[in-house]
């Protein structure tokens, strides 16, 4: 299949128009229409290189929504027309442990991302959502469920299914107080799951210049880290902290907001992180853990919620070619809700 996207060729260059070819449908395969694709900040790590060589050009996106166009002769459950996404993740082994308990994400073989990884069966390089095509096998496409609006959709399969995992496997509920560091992508979706979970949610930045923002989503309140006797005075306070931050840091300033058995689920930062002390994790059975987005069942799970609570990442629609300026926007710090690309802007 004959598609367009936008690509990127080096660490260093714009992306940039690309005709490529999906493969042709196998079995089980489904072929997609793209109607939008979220744009991630670890798109933007990925085409900088900063988590290694990659292997260029490259097709970022991995928030995506769409129609079915066409489906391979063993699918059973997607027909032409239907609303679908898919998210981080195309394959998985599907044999191991991991994949039977629907944590594909944590395959014993390892899942295949969405792009920039090369694919199961041919060995090609998976190519992402920022193009007007995508063609992936049945298990790992989604269900949009009726009435959800798709322009607002697609963050919900990174942003969202990357907060909404851990409030779920921490067991947050009704009267759990949680605490959000960072209001960016994936920091304001942790907010609004959260307070859709029914828990007291306090966003948690450098400074107090997001409070507005904070209060408009559900958050009761802000708390500047900068602030060091409203960190104090916010001691042992959380059962839970997301931590969104993109980048290296330390957590020592965090641990401390945790109240005995809490933990603190760090959900932004790939790859190395500032040395910590054990000091406040030891004086209050408290714990620093990480995520990794969700299982394809889990994924499905958080679509289905954000349709039943109305929840929906804050998103900013651009055309495709304003996405060098998205991602420079992106570089020099948090924006408080997701962008979106409206793929029908790419020209074919």
């Amino acid at each position: 299949m004959k598609t367009v996207g936008y690509a990127a060729h080096s660490s260093e260059a714009h992306m940039v128009p690309y005709h490529f070819e999906r493969r042709a449908l196998r079995g089980n395969d489904v072929a997609i229409e793209i109607l939008y694709s979220g744009v991630c900040h670890s798109d933007l790590h990925t085409v900088n290189g900063d988590w290694g060589p990659q292997p260029y050009p490259l097709v970022p996106g991995h928030e995506i929504v769409g129609v079915v166009q066409s489906i391979g002769s063993d699918v059973k459950n997607y027909k032409v027309g239907d609303r679908v996404a898919v998210g981080c993740m195309v394959d998985s082994c599907q044999e191991c442990d991991q994949c039977h308990a629907g944590e594909e994400q944590f395959c014993r073989n390892g899942m295949t991302p969405t792009y920039g990884a090369p694919d199961r069966i041919s060995g090609e390089t998976t190519q992402g959502g920022y193009s007007k095509h995508i063609v992936v096998r049945e298990e790992f496409v989604l269900s949009i469920p009726e009435g959800m609006d798709l322009s607002k959709s697609a963050p919900i399969l990174c942003a969202g299914i990357t907060t909404y995992s851990p409030l779920r496997n921490w067991g947050v509920k009704e009267g759990s107080r949680v605490g959000v560091i960072g209001l960016g992508g994936l920091g304001h979706m942790a907010v609004k799951l959260a307070v859709a979970m029914g828990a007291e949610v306090t966003a948690i930045s450098r400074t107090d210049k997001k409070a507005a923002e904070a209060k408009e989503i559900g958050a009761k309140g802000l708390l500047a880290s900068s602030d060091e006797s409203a960190m104090a005075a916010a001691a042992s306070s959380f059962d839970l902290i997301i931590d969104t931050i993109p980048t290296k840091h330390n957590v020592d300033q965090y641990t401390p907001l945790l109240a005995v058995n809490g933990s603190l689920v760090i959900v932004g930062q790939v790859g190395e992180m500032d040395s910590f002390s054990s000091f406040p994790l030891l004086f209050g059975r408290r714990s620093v853990a990480g995520s990794l987005i969700g299982g394809i069942a889990e994924t499905q799970e958080v679509l289905n919620f954000c349709a039943e609570k109305n929840v929906y990442p804050e998103c900013e629609i651009i055309k495709v070619d304003q996405i060098n300026d998205a991602f420079e926007r992106m570089a020099k710090g948090d924006l408080a809700h997701r962008i979106v690309i409206d793929m029908a802007s790419l020209e074919a």
